[in-house]
């Protein structure tokens, strides 16, 4: 929280705390210790800002009724030098606390001195986070559900930077399994018909139209010499070409998107660095596997998963869990990051525990593993849902969505709700420009304030600057109101963090534009009162710097005009 809003929760504690010494001194209340009370901001602020039990959780140490502790509580308080003008006690001994306006005069002050850092915390310490996220296969274009998961990703670890973490980014490259396999099967008959020879595609191949562009200027570089190849050759070499051009286009289009990885992760260094074998070797050094069947297996059920699972099948290979047990160890261990955060599909739920399993079994603690899980998107016009196949070749990717809708507007709408609820991404509204498009509404309260000031000065006034008595002078609801929340952006920034929620910022931005208009509508700048107009153009640039922050934070633009 900002130091104002932590400055005005610790003078509640200390108020009670005197009080409570003077009430007992005049005997009207008995000797005891409060026990621990909460402050709290009310729902309703009718009757105060703020609201504390300290009454009600002591009448079982005062051995009185707690109404009666409230009023000897508000009776002794004293409020000189502090931010509150009122206290009073209410309902079955609440009491509660009435911000004076200096409060609200601080809060701007602070956001004017911090500027483009008005928002941040120290909560994570400098911890260190790894945001993992879209690592999509490799092998084609990513889709819907990918674009989801990146606009989370990205602002998540924005997020968590703005709290105190030492927050990077990451993308796991399944660069090996069956993917990877199929890719090779089918660039291979893709590769051979255009030569002209008679093969089908199987039906579970990839059929998208990329296939067939890089198997075409694979034949166009290299011609038919391959045909002769053995089909081990032929793959692994149409493999070792197209997937690098896959990456780099993820990387591309990611790029325009505007995320930005700290790391590509590759799932083959495991395999070539021995990682991979050296955590199954772990789990049977310290006895969580045993042989059946030729294969090993790992003792889940001692973990508290429903079923032993196979980490090496009698084959010798391992299955698809064991690269990914080696690289979370990797995450937390090899590199020592103290969260590994994961955003994957609501189709992994039942892989959570089984990777948390081993790598508790691995001697590492699994809360440090949190994993996200995204549900599913759903695109509509018209509003009907939007069908389109991705066996066919013609789901929207990520590159056709931002080809028809502006990447704001996309990387807003994707964190409009919380991962775990289904998303309907609105394509008539997301190209909308007016104040029913939620992402235009935040930036246009921007561009506006950017207005007022431009039409300030060509009137002759230009604002300078403001005095703790100008600003002291905002004492209207529609004022307060929209200050109150300004000085929780903070607080709502932690809250956000701890939740691994985006979605409480893009709520935070359009409440503060609401908050705006509202205000923009019941308090014009331009009065006569000059004292008034300079406090309000104060407050105007307050929320501009705070909605700046805020889109920048979700890395979307704050025009000046629109």
């Amino acid at each position: 929280m900002s130091y104002v809003v932590k400055k005005a929760e610790e003078q509640i504690y200390d108020i009670i705390k005197k009080s409570l010494a003077k009430a007992v001194e005049k005997g009207e209340l008995p000797e005891g210790e409060v026990p621990a009370f909460k402050v709290e901001i009310p729902a309703d602020r009718t009757h105060g800002d703020y609201s504390t039990n300290a009454a009600m959780v002591s009448a079982r140490v005062f051995r009185t009724a707690p109404m009666k502790i409230a009023d000897a509580l508000c009776k002794n308080a004293e409020l000189e030098g502090t931010y509150f003008n009122k206290i009073e006690a209410a309902g079955a001994g609440f009491i509660n606390f009435t911000l004076d306006s200096s409060y609200y005069a601080d809060i701007l002050f602070d956001v004017d001195e911090k500027g483009s850092m008005y928002g941040h915390s120290d909560m994570g310490k400098g911890k260190s986070a790894l945001v993992e996220f879209v690592s999509a296969n490799p092998t084609g274009p990513m889709h819907i559900g990918n674009a989801r998961g990146g606009a989370m990703g990205d602002c998540l670890a924005e997020i968590l930077s703005w709290a105190g973490y030492h927050s990077e980014r990451e993308f796991y490259v399944n660069d090996g399994g069956n993917q990877i396999e199929k890719f090779g099967l089918s660039l291979d008959v893709r590769y051979q018909q255009h030569f002209g020879a008679d093969i089908e595609m199987p039906e579970d191949s990839y059929h998208g139209q990329d296939i067939i562009d890089h198997a075409v200027k694979f034949a166009e570089i290299n011609g038919d010499k391959y045909m002769s190849a053995t089909q081990e050759e032929r793959r692994q070499a149409l493999v070792e070409y197209a997937l690098p051009l896959n990456i780099q286009g993820l990387e591309r289009d990611l790029l325009k998107y505007k995320i930005k990885y700290d790391t590509w992760f590759k799932e083959s260094t495991l395999h070539n660095s021995g990682e991979a074998k050296k955590v199954v070797n772990m789990l049977t050094e310290n006895g969580y596997t045993y042989e059946q069947d030729g294969a090993v297996w790992f003792k889940a059920e001692q973990f508290g998963c429903d079923k032993d699972f196979v980490l090496r099948r009698s084959n010798g290979f391992y299955t698809y869990i064991v690269p990914d047990i080696a690289y979370h160890y990797n995450k937390l261990v090899t590199r020592g990051f103290d969260r590994a955060i994961d955003i994957l599909g609501a189709d992994h739920h039942g892989y959570v525990p089984r990777l948390k399993a081993a790598i508790q079994a691995l001697g590492v603690d699994p809360s440090r593993i949190e994993v996200i899980l995204m549900q599913m998107v759903r695109l509509v016009r018209n509003g009907e849902v939007v069908k389109l196949s991705k066996r066919s070749g013609k789901a929207i990717t990520l590159v056709t969505l931002l080809e028809e809708v502006p990447i704001d507007a996309a990387r807003y709408f994707f964190n409009m709700r919380e991962a775990n609820t289904h998303c309907d991404f609105d394509l008539d509204l997301a190209i909308e420009e007016s104040s029913t498009n939620p992402v235009y509404y935040c930036q246009y309260a921007h561009a506006r304030i950017c207005s007022i000031f431009r039409k300030m000065e060509e009137k002759g006034v230009n604002f300078t600057g403001c005095t703790k008595e100008q600003a002291m002078l905002l004492t209207a609801s529609e004022e307060t109101e929209l200050i109150r929340h300004i000085s929780s952006l903070t607080g709502e920034i932690e809250n956000a963090a701890k939740n691994l929620d985006p979605s409480k910022i893009t709520k935070y931005a359009h409440d503060l534009a609401t908050l705006f208009h509202k205000f923009y509508n019941a308090c014009r700048c331009d009065v006569e009162d000059k004292d008034l107009q300079t406090a309000r153009l104060f407050l105007c640039k307050c929320v501009k710097d705070v909605m700046y922050n805020v889109l920048t934070m979700m890395k979307l633009s704050a025009p000046e005009s629109m």
